[in-house]
């Protein structure tokens, strides 16, 4: 067996430890009352409409205007993206064609504290409709969340509407081909607004055409030339972060028509105000029990089993609280916890099976070190086998069951969330095991066995009187 060296398992063991603590507990600070957020860990994640409970909206054209089924549609479609892009996966949401209203509900912030249903139905900017207008001409500026300057109220000839956002078909962001390693926003239009835009920068060609989200100024492009063809590309010193913010905010804002709120309310969690708590210390008993039971029944391997435990339950947490910045925020259901509990279980698994392999090898009259290669070595194929199986059905849920597909209309929205929500935390459940369950751990077993005052088969499963 190639050993590793003796200081990777104290290495090892410290970051995954580190690395655990910091994404479930969080890093944060305060300024006086002001929280500061520096890594997400559980406090914010948020949680499903069965956990913490939500709100409840129906919106309607404004004025009082009838819409048809397709505008509906549209409409229904666009507050869906908000949904996804403000990483709200467990969502309901359908349309009433008889009283052209939208009907909606979605779980409350993590950080939630009033409760208040009209001031979180803002977050989804539900009102919100998008214009393009001439100059870019404000009244007010102020500095955002981001450090960003925010420039509103339209003024002077910015304050004519020259086209709505209504005709918008869709948004993507591509790298730009001048090799600036920049970022562009795509656009592109329907056939009515692909004739309204030829209108509107053949008249401006030169001018600065500004976009504007109500009240809020989002970009300020100037027209190069008559676009025909129902496509243009918005350019400038773009990252890919900030082109794909402006292509969600332009995308989410292309309502077919302007909505007012016609009711609002909160919904009461299905599982009780106290579920949260329970299912918390429910995990933590469960968690000190198979940490026990392996210790007591495989020694050495045990301890290295619940390190590697630690660490796959902190990276399952660290994919969903947006811990890295790559993925999306998550929203945390019943199903989605679930999820979570059998990926752990397999993660227990996969280090039983190969405890048990090298407990064989030493009933086969292998070495100390024999054992643990070839025990960790047969141990793998099946191993790999079984994760590889729950990965495809991970994936395959994801993919019917994600938030826009084509069987959504089949099963509906509440049941799409939720398995979606299962699909997502067992696939990062089943990666995280493959990270800390089988590379991590085999690393620390095999820089372990170069101690000589561990190196007695006992700690490692064997019989007692067994020493290398």
């Amino acid at each position: 067996m190639k050993r590793i060296p003796k200081p990777a398992f104290f290495i090892v063991a410290i970051l995954i430890l580190l690395f655990s603590y910091t994404a479930i507990f969080g890093v944060s600070y305060y300024t006086g009352d002001v929280k500061h957020t520096v890594i997400k860990g559980v406090n914010d994640i948020r949680w499903g409409i069965d956990i913490q409970g939500g709100v409840e909206a129906t919106f309607v054209p404004a004025n009082g205007k009838k819409a048809t089924d397709s505008q509906l549609d549209s409409a229904k479609a666009i507050i869906e993206t908000r949904m996804v892009s403000n990483g709200i996966t467990d969502y309901e949401l359908y349309t009433d064609s008889g009283t052209s209203s939208i009907i909606v509900r979605f779980p409350w912030k993590e950080d939630e504290k009033d409760f208040d249903a009209e001031k979180s139905i803002q977050e989804i900017g539900s009102t919100a409709k998008l214009t393009f207008r001439p100059g870019n001409s404000h009244k007010d500026s102020s500095l955002g969340a981001d450090g960003e300057p925010v420039y509103k109220t339209p003024t002077g000839d910015t304050e004519t509407v020259l086209m709505d956002g209504s005709h918008v078909k869709d948004t993507s962001v591509a790298q730009n081909t001048d090799g600036s390693g920049n970022y562009v926003v795509n656009l592109e239009f329907d056939s009515e607004g692909a004739k309204q835009f030829a209108d509107v920068t053949q008249k401006y060609v030169n001018q600065v055409v500004s976009i504007w989200m109500d009240d809020e100024m989002l970009s300020a492009p100037t027209i190069n030339e008559t676009i025909t063809g129902g496509k243009a590309q918005i350019s400038g010193n773009f990252t890919v972060e900030s082109a794909t913010k402006l292509a969600n905010q332009i995308k989410a804002g292309a309502l077919p028509f302007a909505l007012e709120t016609k009711s609002n309310g909160s919904i009461s969690p299905t599982l009780g105000d106290n579920s949260l708590t329970a299912m918390a210390i429910a995990a933590v008993i469960a968690f000190a029990i198979i940490a026990i039971f392996v210790i007591l029944v495989y020694r050495l391997p045990g301890v290295i089993t619940v390190i590697a435990l630690i660490g796959q339950m902190g990276l399952s947490v660290a994919a969903i609280s947006r811990y890295f910045t790559v993925f999306n925020s998550f929203t945390m259901t019943l199903p989605g916890i679930a999820g979570i509990i059998l990926s752990i279980g397999m993660g227990v698994d996969a280090n039983i099976i190969t405890a048990e392999r090298i407990k064989e090898e030493f009933r086969n009259g292998k070495t100390l070190d024999g054992a643990i290669d070839r025990g960790t070595k047969s141990s793998l194929s099946a191993i790999v086998d079984g994760n590889m199986t729950v990965v495809i059905v991970s994936i395959i849920l994801l993919l019917v069951f994600g938030t826009a597909n084509i069987l959504s209309f089949m099963f509906g929205a509440s049941t799409t969330g939720t398995i979606y929500a299962f699909g997502y935390t067992l696939l990062m459940g089943v990666i995280s095991n493959f990270i800390m369950g089988v590379l991590l751990s085999r690393v620390m077993l095999k820089s372990v066995v170069g101690f000589k005052c561990v190196r007695k088969k006992w700690l490692f499963g064997g019989a007692k009187n067994n020493e290398e």
